[in-house]
């Protein structure tokens, strides 16, 4: 091989750059010290641009197609070198090609919680996370405020810092909107676009563009959520009395559908117990009648401390009035379930008893509850 055939084999011809990665940035074309020859090809594709530099001076920006290098096409590197019209020798350059496809899902989320002033809770701390997309929208400013020489820039080298500033600028519009913390899941899509709106400029500064910004979650503190939690449970709850009474009821049948038969005397005293909590905390819920008491029962209709011996399988339970009503709006005591009380010649179907009509009538509303009583041996059968 002759020098002149060894130097021409030395030529860079052709430049292009394969990327197989998914977040590489930017990426320097290896020269191994050579020099470019005047008409090579250089390739730039979809998604690219081609940034050469001279003594660390950026010259000319190829966009996306097949180039063949001439003066004509490298005004800047002519400019910069002094080239006459229709040079050809070989030149020196460091060659960058720049990613300029949007990188998606790249995760944002706050380190430390942001403390805010809410209306309904007063003092706040919210912490966030959602997703967000950039591109490359400047390769030159790119190159010359991030970049530099760095001959191989990928995302994780600027995530921290973009987070940062996306933080920042999310922070300050989520303040700024005042929105109630529980009404912070209906204006997710709205914050996001504002705080978009705040952090474009942020970052065309650096070349790049904010694609797409997105709220996944807001979340209040794991206490406050709990507190928020019981609340809940109590709205769905309603009144207290009534569930008072629909749970001593439900204990009642409980105990008496126990196949062992249970310790009924036990039973009786835990139930005797719960229903005196129900009816204090009944009455402390009651709103102040200026200390006058409850009316009488009407005549026909049981009344409401009247106390009853209920048959549940073969057993006797008791039940005042009000559990007894419970009772059967649950389903657990119908018209045909054998019922005594004082003053009864002996046991009769409930739905005998005048004093018990209403209680399966629909719409009756429930009786205080209260009471005593012994009954006679139950019927066989």
């Amino acid at each position: 091989m002759g020098i002149l055939s060894f130097i021409k084999s030395q030529l860079i011809e052709i430049i292009e750059w394969l990327d197989d990665s998914n977040d590489t940035l930017v990426w320097r074309f290896p020269d191994d010290d050579h020099e470019i020859k005047m008409g090579a090809k250089l390739t730039v594709r979809q998604g690219q641009a081609a940034v050469f530099v001279n003594e660390g001076q950026i010259a000319d920006v190829f966009g996306p197609g097949l180039h063949t290098l001439s003066t004509q096409n490298m005004p800047v590197l002519t400019r910069i070198k002094g080239w006459k019209y229709g040079f050809e020798s070989p030149f020196k350059a460091e060659i960058y090609f720049v990613n300029t496809k949007q990188y998606p899902d790249l995760k944002w989320g706050t380190k430390n919680p942001i403390m805010l002033r809410d209306a309904d809770f007063g003092a706040v701390r919210l912490r966030a996370f959602g997703m967000y997309s950039l591109r490359v929208d400047d390769p030159k400013k790119f190159m010359e405020e991030i970049v530099g020489t760095d001959g191989h820039f990928t995302t994780d080298e600027i995530e921290e810092t973009l987070k940062s500033r996306l933080i920042s600028a999310f922070t300050h519009v989520l303040g700024a909107s005042k929105v109630p913390a529980l009404d912070l899941a209906a204006n997710y899509m709205e914050i996001g676009t504002k705080a978009q709106g705040a952090m474009d400029l942020e970052f065309k500064s650096m070349g790049l563009a904010l694609v797409k910004f997105t709220i996944e979650n807001i979340s209040l503190p794991p206490k406050l959520e709990k507190a928020l939690d019981t609340r809940g449970e109590m709205g769905i709850i309603g009144n207290m009395g009534q569930y008072q009474q629909y749970q001593a009821a439900n204990a009642m049948m409980a105990a008496a559908n126990n196949p062992s038969g249970g310790n009924m005397a036990g039973a009786g005293v835990g139930l005797g117990a719960g229903m005196m909590m129900g009816q204090q905390m009944a009455g402390a819920m009651m709103p102040n009648m200026g200390g006058q008491g409850a009316p009488p029962p009407m005549p026909g209709m049981a009344a409401p401390n009247q106390v009853w011996h209920v048959g549940v399988n073969g057993q006797q339970v008791q039940m005042q009035t009000g559990q007894l009503q419970t009772a059967v709006q649950s389903g657990q005591v119908n018209a045909e379930t054998l019922v005594w009380a004082n003053g009864m010649p002996g046991w009769q179907k409930a739905g005998q008893v005048p004093q018990l009509a209403s209680l399966f009538a629909a719409g009756s509303p429930p009786p205080m509850p209260g009471g005593a009583g012994g009954p006679p041996p139950m019927p066989e059968g």
